[in-house]
């Protein structure tokens, strides 16, 4: 089966990008002799059609931003992808397919540096203008807090589509691998995430950021929690 042949709205829904089919292919041909690759990467094709099927048609195809490399389509096509090949995958390869495709955007800001005030408040504008484009398409709710010189940018999400996904499916258990890149992208940008909620197991998916050298720092240590999720004190 071709890309497009697959069957969905495509008004409402996009497929999944050029990356993360690359990241999909990848794995199988890791997994499965190369016999049954076509066929695998079938099956993971027509139940990423199957997802759809019955998905929200509200989230601008596309028109909504996130709805690109990494975004809420991408997420889905690999959950797709973990359905069928759940016997032969694991946690970390989820969680790497999903850095390869977020991480190298990262990589090219390595000119950042949330320890300096230019770059935080830049940081604190790009969060702002995220939520505008939130606003306009009321998939991921998202809320910022004033800006305040040397203290940590927050900023929370209350409604999360990738998450809504998982719950509706029962693939909750593989959510931790797609959101812990959000520690890893700040760790680029020589910034902290400090986290303590998700929308997955909570009612928000907290964002509190600081640079790396930021004594607040000291009073939130890491750890990863029974289901994966890389967190915060």
């Amino acid at each position: 089966m071709k890309d497009n042949e697959l069957l969905f709205d495509r008004k409402s829904h996009v497929l999944y990008s050029k990356p993360c089919k690359k990241e999909i292919l990848a794995k199988i041909a890791l997994h499965y002799p190369e016999a049954e690759w076509e066929t695998v990467w079938e099956k993971v094709q027509r139940q990423y059609a199957v997802f759809l099927s019955d998905w929200r048609t509200d989230l601008g195809g596309k028109k909504n931003f996130h709805n690109g490399v990494g975004g809420t389509y991408d997420c889905i096509a690999i959950m797709s992808y973990y359905v069928v090949c759940k016997a032969v995958t694991s946690f970390r390869e989820i969680e790497e397919m999903e850095e390869n495709q977020i991480l190298p955007t990262f990589r090219k800001l390595k000119i950042v540096d949330c320890n300096k005030p230019f770059w935080r408040k830049l940081m604190y504008r790009a969060f702002v203008r995220a939520k505008s484009g939130c606003d306009k398409w009321h998939d991921y709710e998202m809320s910022v807090a004033p800006y305040e010189t040397d203290k940590p940018i927050y900023y929370e999400f209350t409604a999360c589509p990738t998450a809504e996904f998982a719950i509706k499916h029962g693939l909750t258990d593989i959510m931790p691998a797609l959101c812990n890149v959000d520690f890893a992208s700040m760790e680029l940008l020589h910034a902290r995430l400090i986290r303590t909620n998700t929308c997955v197991d909570g009612c928000r998916c907290d964002y509190t950021i600081c640079g790396d050298k930021d004594p607040y720092l000291k009073g939130h240590p890491e750890y990863r929690d029974e289901a994966g999720f890389r967190r915060n004190r």
